[in-house]
């Protein structure tokens, strides 16, 4: 969609990427619910300059030794190379790190958004399009000097941000690393790029940290995270991970150019057979979060991971096509219905 965007007075007329629906009139974003700016922008620079971005980086490098990072809770040593679920221990793995034009346009620009891929991840997707790295870790593995590097080459290539994808069980690291790179000229802000499945705990270490966050927010049913992600657990952590990342950077704003500034860009993967629970979700993002959230309604479900093969089609059936453009503008309708208005233009 490319339709004529529905933004605040502080937001450019033109920003393409803020796309309303198609469906009601949007309603102005009423003033008392902008998010206020930090006084420094990205905001981890007024932490690092004053010393408690590197407080926060050592009392979560700490919280590795008894490793509760994220929903997961472990408990195992990661400083002393233990792993739990993610199959990290006390380094980062850094799969790829580029300029990456696939990601929504108020991210990647003109110049790309500074992708950083995580090796592992806490959940167990069985679609996952990336279980090569992310169900057995693969990667470099990095430290602190050598992953704030990675940020700062980033920068110098010319990126809009850096975009940490698969983040919450390596978050300890990342802060160690952005203190590094903030001293030694880093000044992007940062986008957190989720699975939703985060600690509310640990997102608080983030708080005047990250400027952007975009979490996933997967499946509405305990039952269906269970199945296809072994994470009952995920819809509840999720809603409350998002109540978090929204009290921190309120709804997406934009500067002058359309690309995105700070607040919170929530994205959701439209499945098979309604598996993923698109009403649902969108009701809730309005009545709990925001009417002014921005969403990613995406379409590009397709049999991946554990989905292929024999085995797959015999375990999991219903995941063995993609999704039907009747599906597409049913989970755009119910959306819509729900209150939503800001899509990304691709949706």
């Amino acid at each position: 969609m490319k339709d004529q965007p529905a933004v605040d007075r502080e937001q450019n007329p033109s920003a393409r990427g803020c796309a309303a629906g198609t469906g009601p009139a949007a309603p102005a974003q009423p003033a008392a619910q902008r998010p206020s700016r930090p006084r420094t922008w990205p905001a981890y620079l007024e932490l690092a300059q004053s010393g408690e971005l590197r407080r926060r980086a050592e009392q979560a490098r700490s919280a590795l030794a008894v490793c509760r990072v994220c929903p997961r809770r472990c408990e195992v040593n990661r400083l002393a190379g233990e792993v739990g679920f993610c199959g990290i221990g006390r380094l980062a793995r850094v799969a790829s790190a580029f300029p990456h034009f696939g990601e929504e346009d108020c991210l990647r620009g003109w110049q790309g958004s500074g992708t950083i891929f995580l090796g592992g991840c806490n959940l167990r997707c069985v679609f996952c399009q990336n279980h090569d790295i992310s169900h057995r870790p693969a990667g470099d593995l990095l430290n602190a000097g050598e992953l704030a590097a990675v940020m700062l080459r980033l920068q110098a290539a010319g990126c809009h941000n850096i975009n940490w994808v698969t983040p919450s069980h390596v978050v300890p690291q990342l802060l160690e690393a952005l203190a590094l790179a903030a001293e030694t000229g880093l000044r992007l802000p940062i986008v957190y790029n989720s699975s939703g499945y985060d600690s509310v705990e640990t997102l608080q270490w983030l708080d005047g940290v990250v400027d952007i966050y975009m979490p996933d927010f997967k499946f509405w049913s305990p039952e269906a995270a269970r199945r296809l992600a072994h994470a009952p657990d995920y819809p509840e952590r999720t809603r409350a991970a998002i109540r978090e990342m929204h009290r921190q950077v309120g709804d997406l704003q934009f500067d002058e150019h359309g690309l995105a500034r700070r607040g919170l860009l929530v994205r959701h993967l439209v499945m098979p057979g309604n598996l993923a629970g698109t009403a649902e979700i969108a009701g809730w993002l309005v009545r709990e979060i925001s009417p002014h959230t921005y969403i990613n309604l995406m379409d590009q479900y397709h049999p991946a991971g554990r989905v292929l093969g024999p085995a797959g089609a015999r375990l999991y059936p219903e995941l063995q096509r993609r999704i039907t453009r009747a599906e597409w503008r049913r989970a755009r309708e119910v959306a819509e219905q729900a209150g939503l208005y800001r899509f990304d233009h691709r949706a």
